[in-house]
């Protein structure tokens, strides 16, 4: 299936019996919680509320919801927070994870932690689906937001992480796009050999379910007419379902970007576990954390 808003996930989201369990880790925050209850009327998600329980009956009273509406699980610091939302996943009482207000690493260490059972070995990676208002699809866009200087091996699990997740979407053979700054293999420019090295393994059949295409700079990835006018031969030019990009400052520059300056709007989630994460910025729009929260329950 080819996505062409967030809208069309959410509705297969409420076409899918039984609500899938979110476990929200650190929960006393109005913007994760307006997410959140959106996310539960919707029909999108069943929230289980992780943090000071005083704390989140008081956010909850502000947006006029029972303190009541939601389950809750006591936990009283970041870390525990944390450890308690993966713990809740270990015990299948939820499905999937959320940072709410607390660190990144206060989710991460105990999601990693082999005695959890959710660490699958491969590298893990942010992945994100974004509304591109150039494009007639969604666009998923790895890695701008887990691993600064990905090596080859892990550019491979980024890869793969990503092939996954579209093929949970119902994407069959993803398209996959190795975004460098020329379309050409240059020995002084590392990730244009990377990119090669990476289409070579899906033809060789390392790289499974899909077809990668690489290097390819940023207009021939976005418009067929400039592929065709600098000969690159590439059938999905301006049609690609996925890029990847050679480092996260890449990632994060080329988001924040699309975001201000071309409308873009984005979910993103962590993949790579045994269950995908929410872990929006703490600054994200309730907005963003609901269609990433949307994207997690369709992932999980």
């Amino acid at each position: 299936m080819k996505y062409s808003s967030f809208e069309q996930i959410a509705q297969v989201c409420r076409g899918k019996e039984g609500l899938k369990r979110v476990a929200v880790a650190g929960a006393a925050d109005q913007h994760v919680l307006q997410a959140v209850i959106e996310a539960h009327k919707e029909g999108i998600a069943e929230p289980v509320l992780v943090g000071d329980p005083e704390r989140i009956a008081e956010e909850l009273s502000k947006l006029g919801c029972p303190a009541d509406s939601f389950e809750t699980v006591p936990a009283y610091s970041n870390q525990e927070c944390g450890q308690v939302a993966v713990e809740l996943v270990k015990e299948e009482r939820a499905d999937f994870l959320m940072k709410g207000m607390i660190e990144t690493r206060d989710i991460m260490k105990p999601l990693v932690d082999k005695e959890n059972g959710l660490n699958t070995g491969r590298t893990m990676s942010m992945f994100t689906y974004n509304y591109v208002p150039q494009m007639t699809r969604l666009l998923a866009l790895a890695d701008g937001g887990m691993i600064p200087y990905p090596t080859l091996e892990q550019k491979k699990d980024i890869v793969m992480n990503c092939v996954e997740s579209l093929h949970k979407l119902g994407i069959e053979r993803p398209t996959v796009a190795i975004l460098c700054g020329v379309e050409k293999v240059n020995p002084k420019m590392p990730e244009t050999t990377d990119a090669a090295a990476l289409v070579e393994m899906n033809r060789k059949g390392e790289i499974e379910g899909c077809e990668i295409y690489g290097p390819i700079s940023f207009d021939i990835f976005m418009d067929k007419e400039i592929a065709r006018l600098k000969g690159y031969d590439c059938p999905c030019a301006g049609d690609f379902d996925c890029c990847i990009v050679p480092s996260m400052a890449a990632g994060n520059l080329m988001h924040k970007a699309m975001i201000i300056c071309g409308g873009t709007k984005m979910a993103g989630v962590i993949v790579g576990a045994k269950v995908p994460v929410v872990l929006s910025s703490r600054g994200a729009s309730a907005e963003e954390k609901f269609v990433s929260m949307a994207l997690a329950s369709l992932l999980s």
